[in-house]
């Protein structure tokens, strides 16, 4: 009996074969240069914005430049994941300890995917990190005794991440690796405001978080 390779299933007869079992494949959106993962979209539109998705053929990144630009993005990741980590602990209402538990959860499953995509080693996460680091960072005033405040100073971490990596995008040459990098972090970090901000406002009006 003949089998896939790749799958390991067997294959009627001796027909031509095309199989697809597990293949996954890189996407990046024309619009918004959010990079996502999978075989295939709807109607090959970006699940974010709905922009054109265009496949994304890269191989490895070793020029000192796009280096640079995955260095800066795990920086920013540990900072992150360090910050809701921390937070998940200190906070004293119970749904936001939940909930920041999540969004350190969420900053790990972020870095693993980084980890695959940029083809580099997951680096370890803090364990001695400040929520005060994360607040001077963020610029944001720090007030222990004010729930929300993690928030905010959530809400402008990924702000603050944003704007770094838009800046440096617009500082690389057009079409140079690092341009493409620093637009597709920019991308992520967008999603990320745009996740915490609307668990914020849900948390605010008494609703349970999306996540």
């Amino acid at each position: 009996m003949i089998t896939c390779p790749r799958c390991h299933r067997p294959i009627e007869g001796e027909e031509a074969y095309i199989c697809c079992a597990n293949l996954e494949l890189s996407w990046r959106c024309s619009s918004c240069g959010k990079v996502s993962e999978g075989f295939a979209f709807p109607y090959g539109m970006c699940p974010y914005c709905k922009g054109k998705l265009e496949l994304l053929e890269r191989g490895a990144i070793d020029d000192a430049k796009g280096l640079e630009a995955i260095r800066a993005a795990f920086e920013i990741e540990l900072g992150g994941h360090a910050f809701y980590r921390r937070a998940s602990t200190e906070a004293k209402d119970p749904a936001l300890r939940e909930l920041f538990g999540r969004f350190a959860a969420m900053e790990q499953e972020h870095m693993q995917t980084l980890s695959r995509r940029y083809h580099v080693e997951l680096p370890q996460a803090a364990t001695d990190f400040q929520i005060d680091h994360a607040a001077i960072f963020a610029g944001v005033e720090r007030k222990p005794e004010d729930p929300a405040n993690l928030f905010r100073i959530a809400i402008a971490f990924e702000e603050r991440a944003v704007q770094f990596f838009s800046e440096q995008g617009a500082k690389a040459a057009a079409g140079s690796v690092e341009h493409e990098l620093y637009k597709e972090l920019a991308a992520e970090e967008r999603e990320h405001v745009a996740l915490i901000t609307t668990e914020y406002e849900r948390w605010k009006s008494g609703k349970a978080g999306l996540l």
